[in-house]
């Protein structure tokens, strides 16, 4: 059985999105309005432990998504299609691109999590490690993926979607997944010949633009940067006209 998922659109430009680790399928619903689906069809998926997924088993690893995204489009009969991958689903975006380059078209990684993985401070990675059980430390996460400058209604609201869409072993197991993967030296082998957007905000502290040029831009021969102006780590909630806007900008060309 394949992954749950949610469409948008029925374009002839299949593309799978992969969500982030405080994100599941509906997580992209601030931009859905703005999205060409004559043009496009795009296919939110679950990862396992979260949205429609919650309590299913997995081993929860960056493999394991891309291989789940892979048969999913094969469930939906995507012979070629692009993928955007958020945050951690961009590591699994760069794993789909090792498993299936001839079926992918273009990569589109918003704020990713690049193959090397993250190194983690012991501060930060205990907060990091108390957020699977604390909606404290979610909140304190999230407010700082955003530059510390965003609404504290909004803070709650994100945290506590976060808390109600993801089982705390998965939500665990992930963070140790994307942050502890890495399998750059492939990726760097591999030189994958694909066009990739590497999108970021401008007050993501982490996942910034240095960040990319130090990995999706040295790695990928086609890769390309943008910034989103007044975007942190999620821009899908916090400028998703512009995000969908540059997806499908790059989407066309």
């Amino acid at each position: 059985m394949h992954n749950t998922y949610h469409r948008v659109g029925h374009g002839p430009h299949a593309i799978i999105v992969l969500h982030g680790w405080f994100g599941d399928a509906r997580a992209f619903e601030p931009m859905e309005a703005a999205l060409d689906g004559a043009s496009f069809s795009y296919v939110f998926m679950d990862n396992r432990g979260y949205g429609g997924m919650l309590g299913a088993a997995g081993a929860y690893s960056i493999d394991e998504v891309a291989r789940d995204a892979l048969a999913l489009a094969d469930a939906l009969g995507f012979a070629t299609f692009s993928v955007v991958g958020h945050s951690m689903g961009g590591m699994a975006l760069e794993r789909l691109a090792l498993l299936a380059p001839l079926r992918l078209r273009k990569l589109v990684a918003v704020a990713p999590v690049p193959s090397c993985g993250v190194a983690f401070d012991a501060a930060a990675r205990a907060t990091f490690l108390a957020a699977a059980d604390s909606m404290a430390a979610r909140r304190a996460i999230i407010d700082r993926s955003t530059g510390g400058r965003l609404p504290a209604a909004w803070l709650d609201w994100k945290a506590q979607y976060s808390w109600e869409r993801s089982d705390p072993a998965a939500f665990a197991a992930y963070f140790l997944a994307w942050s502890g993967t890495d399998f750059s030296e492939e990726i760097k082998a591999a030189r994958v010949a694909l066009p990739l957007l590497a999108l970021v905000g401008e007050h993501d502290p982490r996942f910034d633009a240095a960040l990319m040029r130090r990995t999706y831009l040295a790695w990928y021969p086609q890769a390309r940067l943008e910034v989103l102006g007044n975007a942190g780590h999620y821009p899908m909630n916090e400028t998703p006209l512009a995000l969908a806007a540059s997806i499908e900008t790059f989407l066309r060309q």
